[in-house]
């Protein structure tokens, strides 16, 4: 059982929970990922780490209410338990110094470019960070980068706060502005992931994305993660999660992240129907964001 120092709501169906695992925090680095279960019956579910507090041996992860078991883990008090979380798990982050390097971050990828961020930082990049999100309630971490990046560039698609539109806007804005940029990397929505690397490919700029297929094992065994790159499958779990965004199958990627929706929507309708379920409601009024792009 691995204790779960906090466990707190930061916007609409989102929570950031806090769980000590002081070993693997010691170990693990930015762009890595976990897998946990919340007990003994639960599935395993891959989480991004989002913050990685090495003095106290606190791991961060940011989730979204999306499905019956993200729904679970609201469930968790401060100061409970978790059946157990499992790693740091995948390759981290290629980290150099590129002169300059641009992040971005779209809804709950956000989250997992902040470490990201802080390692790109410490290497002695000039980075630019854009974070982006459907309105501004739905933001999150805006002081956590504006401390490290250089220009922290925030964009909603309802013009909520920061600039009213997507983060390919800002993004090519940047690369039409002459400044030569080494490095870009884009975490969040596949579309997200699919429309920047699309841009970026005529300006020849290395761009990486982090990509989320459907995960079991965590460990290149089940196969379930595959991914088509370039010419050759690769397994997210053990070859990425990081890989080179001009080589993503992005279509096949979305393709499989739809086969097992029937079964998640009866999985939550079944756990919203749970007497005393303080989610229901709130599941019922909450309207996802759109994709960010």
């Amino acid at each position: 059982m691995q204790k779960v120092f906090d466990n707190t709501q930061i916007g609409p169906m989102v929570w950031k929970m806090r769980v000590e695992v002081p070993r693997m925090v010691a170990r693990a680095k930015a762009g890595q990922f976990v897998i946990l279960r919340v007990n003994e019956n639960g599935e395993r579910v891959p989480m991004s780490i989002a913050g990685l507090d090495k003095e106290n041996g606190l791991l961060t992860i940011i989730y979204q209410v999306v499905g019956k078991t993200s729904a679970l883990m609201t469930t968790v008090p401060d100061g409970g338990e978790i059946s157990d979380c499992v790693g740091p798990l995948g390759l981290p982050s290629h980290v150099d110094n590129w002169g300059t390097a641009v992040l971005v971050g779209g809804g709950i990828g956000i989250a997992p470019i902040y470490p990201i961020a802080q390692a790109y930082k410490e290497a002695g990049n000039k980075l630019h960070t854009i974070i982006g999100a459907r309105s501004k309630d739905l933001l999150f971490y805006e002081d956590e980068h504006k401390a490290v990046a250089d220009e922290l560039h925030i964009c909603t698609d309802d013009g909520s706060v920061g600039h009213h539109g997507f983060v390919s806007d800002i993004l090519k804005q940047l690369l039409d502005s002459g400044e030569k940029i080494g490095m870009i990397m884009a975490i969040g929505p596949v579309i997200m992931m699919k429309v920047v690397a699309n841009l970026t490919r005529s300006y020849e700029v290395p761009t990486w994305v982090s990509l989320n297929p459907l995960m079991i094992d965590g460990t290149g065994m089940c196969g379930g993660c595959r991914v088509s790159i370039g010419d050759e499958t690769k397994f997210a779990c053990v070859d990425g999660p990081d890989f080179d965004g001009h080589k993503v199958d992005f279509d096949l990627l979305t393709s499989r992240l739809g086969a097992y929706k029937e079964q998640e929507r009866v999985a939550m309708k079944r756990f919203l129907e749970n007497p005393g379920c303080k989610l229901a409601k709130a599941v019922e009024t909450f309207k996802y964001p759109n994709e960010v792009k």
